[in-house]
């Protein structure tokens, strides 16, 4: 079991986006994809607001959390402009804020529920892994590219009710022990059955905004 106050709830974001230029910022609706899910932080239930932060380089994104009231931790160029190798240097904040464990959420997910991260949160809280994963069920037939039926059936009849469930990486909400971020470890060991917990979750909540087309479908779906 591990302990709620040992916990950061944690958002990191950059203006550096290649594929959709400056995304976090972009107007919408009167708001931003930044401001959307920071406000959504300040009414978590789980943790206290002493335990969430926002880990940002741009002063544009700081001037937001500012202004929503979010704890900022001032992240380094190299860090806003990393790939993700080192991990230490994209998650630079690994051994620089006073906790044990991180649920990091992802900021481009405008559709993610506060009760979802609540729900997240305490869950971990509560399993032994050192990490856990927000996943999407899904419940249908798969083939790999050699075209090799990948899908378990309990019965050979075309009815995915009987498929036995895999899980697709949702890619919202991610937890670990911040310690092992500095042995290059992020939530745990993907080949070892069982190392990382997963956490099931709504799948209309896990819209991911990579891509102009999905920020041109967002700002069609979302009313303020």
């Amino acid at each position: 079991m591990k302990e709620i106050k040992d916990v950061v709830v944690l958002v990191q974001a950059r203006m550096g986006s290649q594929r959709t230029p400056r995304k976090m910022l972009k107007p919408v609706h009167g708001t931003n994809l930044f401001e959307i899910c920071l406000k959504k932080l300040k009414h978590l239930k789980s943790v206290d607001q002493s335990q969430v932060y926002v880990s940002v380089y741009e002063q544009e994104l700081k001037d937001v959390a500012n202004k929503v009231g979010i704890n900022v931790f001032d992240r380094s160029e190299a860090s806003a402009n990393s790939e993700g190798t080192p991990m230490t240097e994209m998650y630079e904040w690994w051994d620089k804020l006073p906790f044990k464990y991180c649920v990091l959420v992802n900021g481009c997910a405008p559709f993610l529920e506060i009760e979802t991260i609540d729900n997240f949160v305490e869950a971990y809280c509560k399993t032994s892994s050192d990490g856990m994963f927000g996943v999407i069920e899904k419940k249908n037939y798969f083939w790999n590219d050699q075209h090799e039926f990948l899908t378990p059936l309990t019965e050979a009849v075309m009815n995915t009710k009987l498929a036995k469930p895999v899980y697709e990486a949702a890619h919202c909400l991610y937890a670990g022990r911040l310690d092992k971020i500095g042995e290059s470890i992020w939530m745990g060991d993907f080949n070892k059955p069982g190392d990382i917990e997963l956490f099931p979750m709504p799948e209309n909540e896990c819209f991911d905004i990579d891509y102009p087309w999905q920020f041109e479908m967002f700002e069609k779906l979302y009313e303020k």
